[in-house]
């Protein structure tokens, strides 16, 4: 689903019933489909359905998948490149455990969930799930361990026990009874731990001896018994009638490998693997998305493997972690797409884009575009704008990144509009808070403005704690500077240092910063200071010091201070 930069037209599509409309309106993580009558009223929508690209994320146990895996992914970026292959290897397999671990561990506990309302969505999860950990698996098995021949076949019967649960628990039930040669299930569950060495000599010893008893039918007065030995020598008619004991060709796959290619290498399996998945598949019969998929992992195409998986999984954060390990392997270096960026951050970018749609989920979203060099900063601009502000606390944390990031321009708007939603609400300090911190002198101005009107109205300033700690920000703007110097003189005022208020109340006078509608509360202000002598005394000593100008000023002040004295005496 692409994502616009750009609320897009609506899109009304005509249907089959005269009158109605199908509406979309697309989002940036979703689309909204509405179905419009055509009224002499005008039109009339009763239901409007939101339809999301990336349900899972709204899954309060698959959010612990997300969570959980953005630490791995976070700590695998941080493995130098100059460490030793070995080593790499060997974190990198312990980095694809840990992902698994994370899945199975989700997986069990949706597994644990009893609502019956929930039951079959959970159902579908967990089937996702089990389908997810064994592609991975497999892939961790080819790719990043990148077994060897022996050891191969170890790590894929492995990989077959690890998903086909019952064998071991048939086995633990066989070994635990009093008598498990006499046990139903004992002879659906032989199994081996010699190591590959060994067992590869004794093997071919071994099966040439059986083979030999087969072809003379030493075994043939016993049928179990010669079952037993057609099976453990790998005949293949025989494997297929009773594969209904293996429910998957890729475990009737690892048992054929196991009976008769024990030694198998790499280059081999895909060999294998085709003949395997045609002879246990009915005829008729297509193969499934996830069949096609494990083909593919056993040919060593990792690319096609990435492709299926992103058409089939119902969201990006497979394919965006595993496309990114493999990526730290050297795995897909080779593999560019024709728009400039790789197939790791092309993937990375549409699964961190999904999680910027989640109201919380969109913090871990920053640390995968951080780590996409090429379009993560541009992807990250445009979807930070998007995240709503609902709260205060909010705000501050996408403010947060932006400032880490030096994203002046996100930085400003941010607080633009958290400035103007607070003086909508009449918030006069969190708004000039806000405008500060966006460094917007003329928003500033405005509030300082607001700040005096209603000192005006009021006769006492609000938020007193803000405007005394503005230190070097009142120089933002002339009219925040005389706010800040204003709430000064006042404060001098009150703790009777006279001259030091009256100094600074000139000063506000003379400096042209005061609006032109607050010069009659500046005079009114002056009159209770004209009285004290201490005022009078100062300006006689220092009036050498002043110039004619200010000194002219102060006498106009000093007449209209007295003659509005002397009206006011007159009316009285």
């Amino acid at each position: 689903m692409a994502e616009v930069d750009v609320e897009p037209a609506v899109t009304n599509i005509p249907k089959i019933n005269a009158g109605k409309h199908l509406g979309f309106a697309w989002g940036p993580g979703d689309i909204l489909v509405y179905e419009t009558l055509y009224k002499s009223s005008g039109p009339v929508c009763p239901f409007i359905h939101e339809v999301r690209k990336d349900e899972d994320i709204y899954s309060p146990i698959l959010r612990k998948l997300f969570n959980e895996s953005h630490h791995i992914f976070v700590g695998l970026q941080t493995i130098r490149e100059d460490l030793p292959s070995k080593n790499r290897k060997s974190q990198f397999v312990s980095i694809s455990k840990n992902y698994r671990s994370v899945i199975r561990a989700c997986m069990e506990e949706l597994q644990q969930v009893a609502d019956a309302d929930v039951a079959t969505r959970h159902g579908n999860q967990v089937s996702i799930l089990l389908a997810t950990e064994l592609i991975w698996n497999l892939c961790e098995v080819l790719f990043i361990d990148a077994a060897p021949a022996g050891s191969l076949l170890l790590h894929l019967l492995d990989w077959v026990r690890l998903h086909k649960a019952d064998v071991d628990e048939k086995a633990r039930e066989v070994l635990q009874s009093e008598s498990p040669a006499e046990h139903n299930d004992y002879w659906d569950v032989p199994s081996g731990t010699q190591t590959p060495t060994e067992f590869e000599v004794k093997w071919r010893h071994w099966h040439d001896e059986v083979d030999r008893c087969l072809q003379d039918n030493s075994f043939a007065s016993n049928r179990h018994l010669e079952l037993i030995c057609k099976i453990l020598v790998g005949d293949e008619d025989t494997l297929l009638e009773h594969k209904d004991l293996l429910s998957t060709w890729y475990h009737f796959l690892v048992t054929r490998l196991l009976f008769c290619h024990p030694t198998v290498k790499p280059t081999e399996l895909h060999y294998y693997a085709q003949s395997c998945m045609t002879m246990f598949l009915d005829a008729r019969s297509v193969p499934e998305p996830l069949d096609s998929i494990l083909l593919a992992a056993f040919e060593f195409d990792i690319h096609q493997v990435i492709k299926d998986c992103s058409i089939a999984l119902n969201n990006w954060w497979f394919v965006a972690h595993l496309t990114d390990l493999l990526d730290h392997c050297k795995l897909l270096q080779s593999h560019n797409l024709h728009f400039g960026s790789n197939l790791r951050e092309f993937l990375l970018l549409e699964y961190a884009s999904g999680l910027f749609t989640h109201h919380s989920l969109w913090q871990l979203a920053v640390d995968y575009f951080d780590h996409c060099p090429e379009f993560g900063r541009v992807y990250l601009e445009l979807q930070i704008e998007r995240v709503p502000l609902d709260t205060e606390h909010k705000a501050l944390k996408v403010l947060r990144i932006c400032e880490q990031r030096q994203m002046s321009e996100q930085v400003r708007s941010i607080c633009k509009i958290m400035a103007m939603r607070a003086l909508r609400n009449n918030r006069l300090g969190s708004a000039l808070s806000w405008s500060i911190r966006a460094k917007d002198a003329a928003f500033a101005t405005l509030i300082s403005e607001r700040f005096l009107q209603d000192y005006c109205a009021r006769g006492t300033f609000s938020d007193l704690d803000l405007i005394d700690n503005l230190g070097p920000a009142m120089l933002l703007s002339d009219r925040l500077t005389f706010l800040g110097k204003y709430r000064e003189f006042h404060k001098l005022y009150g703790e009777k240092r006279f001259r030091e208020a009256a100094k600074l109340l000139l000063s506000l006078m003379t400096a042209k910063i005061a609006p032109r509608s607050f010069w009659m509360t500046l005079l009114t202000d002056a009159l209770p200071l004209l009285e004290q002598k201490e005022v009078s005394l100062e300006i006689t000593e220092e009036d050498i010091e002043l110039t004619k100008v200010e000194l002219l000023r102060l006498a106009l002040a000093r007449n209209l201070a007295m003659a509005i004295v002397k009206e006011g005496t007159v009316e009285s």
